[in-house]
């Protein structure tokens, strides 16, 4: 392989020309993009062969980490960053007249993940690898992500979102090692050897294909595994095709079914179809995963009951929860273990990770449409929910209500969580504040029964994506100032915080900070023909759309601020440039509505020649990871809004804060970790606390409608909100805006924190003006952003959950 500049360009003009046949003259983006991709497979391929049979040749203990979202965002810059020759190609490319960042271009965001919980198992892959510590993803590889967002008049309108259009030169595809799953069926049980003998029959058959990804240890010759698995038609019968039954159109309507399994990620749930589907998928990654597990397991030469000394199993939310009756299944049903055995080996393998506070995002399944469809499963949930309660019964006799809230199942409903936390030896939360909530209130009972499970992991992001590949300017300048340490210990960059007085390097923040938001105003010029200001303050809320991530907060206020600017003209405010990135569920109206409602603000606030010098209003749609690093680089403020006690962790903050921008946020989720570090002089705090926020709830004492008549602020944008005006032509309201806030309780608080948080956007506005001190503040931010790298939480994880250890190649 390539070793230097030199022999790099001898190499992609030998690739161009044999795999291509163009000469370097005829060869477009699209085509530099997959011979550099070509190129670098080669590469790494060696160091993937050697770190498998290294790993298996030293019997190490290696963790899978399950998860239904790996958003790992493109693969070109960072594998090339990852095996230290970015700059080399780089400049190779130049001089054989190309432009890396436009090959770049050509490659499509994988669409395997939404949001946080996605992206987050991305950065532990990376941080896995980059720490030569032996662990693997296992997913779904989703023929269409999400869905590819259009802005139409305002509204959302949702496309395909085919990543897979042209392939992807990152996959290797493992036919060779396929594995069947099944599902419906009959289970017929006898007696043998005095062993129950478990059969499933009339079943449907599904091929699960693995495709592998390999995941480059930044620096090292260490080369993990992404493994996601594709649904193929199994062992049914073809009947002859031109039956007159109709036999052909049957079975291409079950070779549809079969594929859709693994064609959407998170199909749409609101009807029975859609939960079945979603059910299945998650089956489907828990069962190929566990079988591909256990025979890698099975080729060191182990008794079965050694599998919790060489194998984690780590589920990521209760998504992938089904991998522990599937465990057991196979301990059961395939190895000869006895329940007891099975129970022992399965609660010491397996580990969890809770990802929220709200109570309906806890997964529940329809106890008939499970044993519909997994029988085997059905019996065996069925099997560890009353042995589970015969438990509890002797633990707490007499206490109904506690059994009742702690049973896996209950009523018609299986609960996700609880077989969770029953079934794993190890529970933990994302921040110090959600872990708290969690033993304390959403999870008590659990906490009160297993105290030894429950434990803190918060969240971390790839210092590596997120600072010296989203924003190598920056990257460079820390170099500078404090030297090379920081890149493989992250934490040293709290060596910066001596350079928060110093003239020069306070110059050379703000000029990389303004060069930033001069290419993303470039970038929204070009894609929607609207300026703005680079000198004007970015304001940035870039995070899937929810309502308890209270974007409704940020337009409600966006529309205070032009009426104030509508009143009067002349008011000395900072401009300011409101941005905004986030998709919504397709069937969450809701949210929905407050997309609509971002973009008539938009239309009406661009528009107006009387304030467009001091205020504007962007939303750039299809968020994605490299519309992020687009984003994230360029802001001064990061909207981290939710209601306290409402946001898991949060990760969107960590990479703001990363890269200099000051958080305007509640003490939610990891900014309280944030606020710890930076005090009250380097961010923006406002709003009610999560104690706060339950009190009111458990007195239910909060009166949004008292707000609306006493704050003429509030009254004049909800108003706004349903009457012809400024924001609503005739018959264009958004009533179901108005509905949730003044007639549903204002579930998220948006009224009773308005107040609050117009107050401090006008600290805001007081600190920008003073350039200097707001440079620091910045510069304060990077210095602390170190502890919230996820090779640090890696670390925790490893040492603290996985008990895994550094293997050398």
């Amino acid at each position: 392989m390539f070793d230097n500049k030199e022999s790099f360009k001898d190499m992609f003009k030998k690739e161009l020309v044999s795999q291509l046949g163009k000469p370097v003259l005829q060869a477009t983006h699209a085509d530099v993009y997959r011979i550099l991709g070509m190129l670098i497979r080669e590469r790494i391929g060696p160091d993937w062969a050697n770190t498998n049979q290294s790993l298996q040749a030293a019997k190490a203990r290696q963790v899978y980490y399950f998860s239904m979202e790996f958003l790992i965002g493109r693969q070109l810059g960072n594998n090339l960053l990852n095996l230290g020759v970015l700059e080399m190609v780089r400049d190779g490319l130049e001089e054989l007249g190309f432009d890396l960042a436009a090959a770049e271009e050509e490659e499509n965001d994988p669409g395997l993940g939404n949001g946080g919980l996605g992206r987050l198992a991305a950065c532990f892959l990376d941080s896995l690898a980059a720490q030569q510590l032996p662990g693997h993803g296992c997913g779904i590889r989703y023929r269409y992500g999400l869905f590819e967002q259009k802005i139409i008049d305002g509204h959302q309108v949702e496309l395909p979102d085919y990543w897979l259009q042209r392939g992807n030169v990152w996959e290797v595809c493992r036919e060779d090692k396929k594995v069947e799953v099944r599902f419906g069926g009959q289970v017929h049980m006898s007696e043998r050897e005095n062993r129950l003998q478990i059969e499933l029959t009339d079943y449907e058959s599904i091929w699960a294909i693995p495709y592998d990804i390999p995941v480059v240890g930044s620096g090292s010759s260490h080369v993990n595994t992404l493994r996601l698995w594709s649904a193929r038609p199994g062992n049914e019968p073809i009947k002859p095709l031109a039956s007159k039954d109709g036999s052909y159109y049957n079975y291409l309507n079950y070779y549809r079914s079969v594929e859709s399994i693994s064609e959407f990620l998170y199909p749409d749930d609101s009807e029975y179809e859609g939960k079945q589907l979603r059910l299945k998928q998650q089956y489907f990654l828990c069962s190929a995963g566990l079988q591909s597990v256990l025979r890698t397991y099975d080729k060191l030469g182990l008794p079965v009951q050694s599998l919790p000394d060489k194998v984690a199993v780590h589920i990521n939310d209760t998504h992938p929860t089904l991998v522990i009756p599937e465990l057991m299944r196979i301990l059961l049903d395939e190895k000869g273990c006895s329940w007891e055995q099975a129970w022992h080996i399965t609660t010491r393998t397996v580990s969890y990770t809770n990802h929220t506070t709200l109570s309906e995002a806890l997964e529940k399944w329809p106890a008939g449409m499970l044993k519909q469809l997994l029988p085997r499963i059905y019996m065996i949930i069925e099997e560890i929910n009353t042995r589970f309660c015969a438990m509890l019964l002797q633990r707490y006799p007499g206490e109904q209500e506690r059994i009742s809230q702690l049973a896996i199942i209950y009523g018609d409903q299986i609960r996700m969580a609880n077989l969770a936390i029953a079934g794993s030896y190890s529970v933990n939360g994302v921040a110090a504040l959600h872990t708290e909530i969690l033993k304390n209130r959403e999870m008590k009972v659990f906490y009160e029964l297993y105290p030894e499970k429950f434990n803190n992991k918060t969240n971390g992001i790839s210092h590596r994506r997120w600072l010296i590949h989203a924003n190598p300017e920056l990257a460079r300048l820390i170099t500078e100032a404090i030297g090379t340490r920081w890149i493989a210990q992250p934490q040293e960059m709290i060596g910066l915080i001596k350079y928060a007085g110093d003239p020069g390097f306070m110059e050379k923040i703000t000029e990389v900070r303004r060069n930033n938001k001069l290419k993303l105003a470039k970038y929204v010029q070009e894609k929607l023909s609207i300026h703005i200001d680079p000198d004007s303050i970015f304001d940035v809320q870039a995070k899937r759309l929810h309502a308890y991530k209270r974007q409704l907060l940020n337009v409600l206020h966006m529309m205070h601020l032009y009426n104030q600017l509508k009143d009067n003209p002349s008011a000395d405010i900072v401009p300011r440039t409101f941005l905004f990135s986030a998709k919504a569920a397709p069937g969450y109206y809701l949210a929905k509505s407050i997309i609509k409602l971002i973009n008539t603000v938009a239309d009406a606030v661009n528009r107006d020649h009387a304030v467009r010098e001091k205020m504007k209003v962007v939303f750039l749609e299809n968020y994605s990871v490299s519309l992020a690093e687009k984003i994230i680089p360029a802001a001064d403020i990061s909207e981290q809004i939710s209601t306290a006690g409402k946001e898991a962790s949060g990760t969107g903050n960590m990479k703001f804060m990363m890269n200099g921008s000051i958080t305007i946020g509640t003490l939610d989720g990891a900014n309280v970790e944030m606020h710890q570090m930076l005090g009250d002089d380097n961010m923006f705090l406002f709003g009610l606390n999560a104690k706060q926020v339950m009190e009111h709830n458990q007195k239910g004492d909060y009166c949004p409608r008292h707000i609306y008549e006493v704050d003429s602020r509030v009254k004049e944008v909800m108003d706004q909100l349903i009457h012809p005006g400024r924001f609503c032509a005739e018959g264009q309201h958004f009533e179901a805006i108005y509905q949730s806030v003044l007639h549903h309780q204002d579930e998220f608080f948006v009224l009773k924190d308005f107040s609050s948080y117009v107050e401090a956007h006008l600290q805001i506005d007081l600190a920008y003006r003073n350039a200097s001190e707001w440079t620091k503040k910045s510069i304060m931010n990077i210095a602390h952003s170190g502890k919230f790298s996820s090779d640090q939480t890696i670390r925790e994880y490893a040492s603290g959950i996985w008990r895994i250890e550094p293997h050398v190649t």
